[in-house]
């Protein structure tokens, strides 16, 4: 059988990555978007997202990976992907407008015996309810998408979960022969199955972060220490080495509050329980003002017109996104304060703060500050040393949620270093 040729429409984050991945795999890929700005910028190797291994991957296709803001192009493809990023809103609300809009555009121009593949996220009942094409040659692949780690779950994903017709037949040849070259396990389901499993493993891996949150705080005040004990819970079976035991400042990103919210609105449509989905996001909302209470304790209740230097504003590392930014919300409330700001891949916008300063570096943005607060654990920031961050500063305070410092050098350079599920440096010193 001749190699089937991949087509991909829109070209942000999902289609982006995917695509490439595709052409990654040896399969000739035609990579659409009707946007022909960022189609020229595509041409002109300019990526619209950061993800280590991108560029790397792109130069490596070559001529197999072709950019296209000519719909008509997908027409020679056996197999097209319809994969544009999904908004949503500040509430987790999705708007599938124009994912519906590109959809039938593309079916529009596809030869008539390829296959169509939605690997957008959407609710269940989405795919099985667009009523086109052959039911068997129309499926719902599960995206791997992780912000920062892309480019290798795309290329190596653990399994390919694919929503079917009829989850009981032969995946169309073509489609399966793709599938195959991944090398992992292949899943058919039902179309609402599938649709639902993504939203699955979402909701367990915010019971895992909900659960490490809770239980952090409490080593806080008590003189544990939550890196000792995640180490003990990996080696039992029942949860796992790959376990997220990770504390952190709630549920950032957009897809995990999306999820929650999909599922919120299904319990209440269908009259189901979902106390759980509800005390999740609640403990989010209160995890996410984590370093301001500790500021507010330790500075702002203390000092007179303070300077707070903050090292980070994406919600995580390795990544440009800013929704749902612990850092952002952080930056926000800071009022009738002096801020100084710095991230090595996005500049921060002014209407975040009338009185916010953006630094050229992390040392720079550290000098004169009353406090430190690193929000955004960047691999650069691991780098820096203590005592040349006590040496720039004013105060002694660093809140660090993730533990970008090391602890011990923090406690050398005369610093009060403040860590998530961390002891306070009275129960450290005892």
């Amino acid at each position: 059988m001749k190699s089937p040729r991949v087509g991909f429409a829109g070209m942000t984050h999902l289609g982006l990555v995917s695509g490439s991945a595709f052409a990654g795999r040896g399969f000739d890929a035609v990579c659409y978007d009707s946007d022909e700005a960022l189609i020229a910028r595509l041409a002109r190797r300019e990526w619209p997202v950061l993800e280590p291994g991108l560029d790397a991957l792109i130069a490596a296709n070559g001529a197999r990976q072709r950019f296209t803001c000519t719909r008509g192009e997908l027409g020679s493809c056996d197999i097209v992907y319809v994969a544009p990023d999904v908004p949503t809103d500040d509430q987790g609300k999705t708007d599938l407008s124009a994912l519906t809009a590109l959809i039938r555009d593309v079916a529009g121009v596809m030869n008539s015996e390829a296959v169509l593949v939605v690997l957008s996220q959407v609710p269940p009942g989405y795919t099985r309810g667009l009523g086109l094409w052959p039911p068997e040659r129309v499926f719902y692949q599960v995206e791997t998408l992780v912000f920062g780690q892309a480019v290798e779950r795309a290329l190596k994903p653990e399994r390919i979960i694919v929503g079917c017709a009829d989850p009981t037949a032969s995946l169309e040849p073509r489609f399966g022969a793709v599938l195959a070259a991944f090398d992992c396990p292949i899943l058919p389901m039902r179309y609402e199955s599938a649709e639902l499993a993504k939203i699955s493993i979402n909701c367990f891996l915010v019971a895992s972060v909900t659960v490490s949150n809770t239980l952090a705080e409490l080593c806080e005040r008590i003189g544990a220490d939550w890196s000792e004990i995640a180490p003990a819970l990996r080696l039992d079976r029942r949860i796992g080495a790959h376990a997220y035991l990770t504390p952190g400042l709630g549920i950032a990103g957009g897809n995990l509050e999306r999820d929650l919210a999909t599922v919120q609105s299904l319990s209440e449509a269908s009259g189901t329980e979902s106390g759980l989905i509800a005390a999740a996001l609640r403990n989010s909302r209160y995890r996410r003002n984590w370093s301001l209470r500790q500021l507010h304790a330790r500075v702002l209740s203390r000092v007179a017109d303070p300077v707070i230097a903050v090292l980070g504003v994406t919600y995580k590392e390795n990544t440009q996104s800013i929704k749902n930014s612990p850092a952002v919300a952080l930056i926000e409330q800071l009022v009738g304060c002096r801020i100084t700001v710095f991230d090595p891949a996005v500049r921060p916008l002014p209407q975040w703060h009338p009185r916010m300063t953006v630094a050229d570096g992390a040392l720079a943005c550290c000098d004169g500050a009353d406090a430190l607060v690193i929000m955004t654990p960047w691999p650069q920031f691991r780098l820096l040393r203590a005592s040349d961050l006590a040496e720039r500063m004013r105060g002694r305070v660093v809140i660090d949620p993730a533990s970008v410092l090391d602890r011990a050098d923090a406690g050398v350079a005369g610093l009060e270093h403040v860590a998530l599920g961390a002891p306070s440096l009275a129960w450290a010193e005892t």
